[in-house]
């Protein structure tokens, strides 16, 4: 009976109805990047009236082939870590292709004072259209909200076990068959989300971002900042802390694209043959989007009020508060992203503190952070405005149309 469903046949013979089309809408409520992978480097654009110029540079090649000054123009790009804004900064003036501005215009100071290897800027997924949201990144959120929202304990404890045993490799694949099946059977199998329509490249914008810590002072825990430079030490001052750049979608861009949940798998014969207690929809999507964006807010409220950070308390209130109405409405709240932490894109959100520190125990680079004693994770990558903490990154509301 299952090769006759998932043919497109019902048990009848008779032709499954088509999947149905709908549509999903994103708001994002805090700035969020959904990269493609690539970053602007420092000899690809200038800063110019507090803005980032991303040059042109076959248009910039080409006008230079004309005149003496092409040599000059590539010595300066083998050579140099930023451009020369005396000599070139016309370029960046006339020959710009894009133009992201600076969300506070205090980031483009910070900008100036940076070391080149410091301004490697990553970029928001784009076409030729303009930039879009990648469907693989709200399929990927919902399923690790699906899998924080039922697993057990008794699951947890197999894992924990597993990744302490000889043979750890296969322990996240075998947790993941265990709780949403295999990819046969799997709960997040309906679901088919696409890449989202294009919009304008003006809604982005280039944040400036610092990681802010936890530090032990005396027995007493307080928030500090992460100091590449002066190694990993926790400082006092946030404009003595590594800076990061990058290009974000702001607060109250919307995204949409199709979204499809085929019928057939809400069939009680399609539930029996695939042996799910009940049919995939998308109440079950919102329920466990929401439960899941409750346990990542209150552990980060946990931590911003220990590291005394009184606006991420109140940001991280006015996200749950949020996600009270969207389930009452029928939308979901979910954490997206470059920068948002280990937290966001892992299971660990929904074990304990005990739990994550012994299956991470084993696992190369944690080492050094747990023998601290001091709360994991004790960083988050904050987004900073007029050289105070602002906001967290990656939050955005989904509606499912």
């Amino acid at each position: 009976m299952t090769e006759e469903l998932l043919q497109g046949e019902t048990p009848s013979g008779a032709a499954a109805p088509q999947p149905e089309t709908t549509r999903y809408r994103v708001t994002v409520l805090t700035p969020t990047l959904a990269g493609d992978g690539q970053k602007l480097s420092p000899i690809d654009y200038m800063v110019w009236k507090d803005q980032v110029n991303v040059l042109n540079q076959r248009r910039i090649f080409r006008l230079l082939a004309q005149g003496p000054r092409m040599e000059s123009y590539l010595g300066q790009l083998r050579k140099s870590e930023k451009l020369d804004f005396a000599s070139w900064g016309g370029y960046a003036q006339n020959y710009a292709m894009r133009r992201i501005g600076f969300d506070d215009p205090a980031s483009a100071e910070v900008y100036a004072k940076t070391p080149a290897n410091e301004c490697f800027i990553p970029t928001f997924a784009s076409s030729l259209k303009g930039i879009y949201l990648p469907g693989s990144v709200l399929k990927g959120a919902i399923r690790l909200a699906m899998l924080v929202d039922r697993v057990t304990e008794a699951q947890f404890k197999s894992a924990v076990e597993s990744l302490n045993s000889d043979m750890p490799r296969r322990s996240a694949g075998v947790l993941e068959n265990s709780i949403l099946g295999g990819s046969g059977v799997s709960r997040t199998r309906p679901i088919r989300m696409s890449d989202s329509y294009p919009i304008g490249n003006a809604a982005t914008k280039v944040y400036l971002l610092r990681t802010a810590t936890l530090a032990d002072r005396g027995g007493k825990l307080e928030g500090g900042w992460k100091g590449g430079s002066r190694g990993a030490l926790a400082l006092n001052r946030a404009s003595e802390s590594t800076p990061f750049f990058a290009e974000m979608a702001a607060p109250g861009t919307v995204f949409e694209g199709d979204f499809r949940m085929p019928v057939l798998f809400r069939h009680a014969e399609a539930t029996r043959a695939l042996r799910w207690k009940a049919p995939a929809g998308a109440v079950e999507i919102v329920k466990a989007a929401n439960h899941a964006a409750t346990l990542l807010l209150n552990t980060h409220r946990k931590w911003a009020e220990a590291a005394g950070l009184t606006h991420l308390v109140a940001l991280c209130d006015a996200l749950l508060k949020r996600v009270e109405e969207a389930q009452a409405a029928g939308r979901f709240l979910t954490c997206i992203g470059w920068g948002t932490g280990l937290l966001a894109k892992t299971l660990w959100t929904a074990a304990s503190e005990e739990q994550m520190r012994e299956g991470l125990k084993p696992v190369p680079g944690y080492g050094q952070a747990l023998r601290t004693g001091l709360p994991f994770p004790k960083t988050r990558r904050l987004i900073i405005r007029s050289n105070r903490p602002a906001s967290l990154p990656g939050w955005i509301e989904v509606e499912l149309l």
